[in-house]
């Protein structure tokens, strides 16, 4: 079982490497520097589209490798959970996918 500051070190790192992948994916973008926390909503927040989320997905993938299936996450989530989406959301999936 993992403890909670362990698990805590997880997703700080988890957040600190999707900030990475979500700074360059805005700098394509030219958009302002907003500070990416967990409650960061994708859409809502950051104005991402779908073509965004894929790059995203692409930025990720090329960290992650197989350890995380990104197109399974974003498949089983309804159009209204993704629009909803935050970095926290993604963070845990991805912490959890890398125990």
């Amino acid at each position: 079982m993992t403890s909670p500051s362990t698990t805590g070190t997880t997703e700080a790192a988890v957040l600190a490497e999707i900030t990475e992948a979500l700074q360059s994916v805005l700098d394509e973008l030219e958009l302002t520097d907003e500070p990416i926390t967990m409650d960061t909503r994708f859409v809502e927040d950051l104005d991402l589209e779908s073509i965004d989320l894929v790059t995203l997905t692409g930025e990720l993938r090329a960290r992650y490798g197989d350890r995380v299936d990104f197109p399974a996450f974003f498949a089983s989530l309804e159009l209204s959970e993704i629009i909803g989406l935050t970095v926290g959301q993604l963070v845990r999936y991805v912490a959890g996918r890398l125990k």
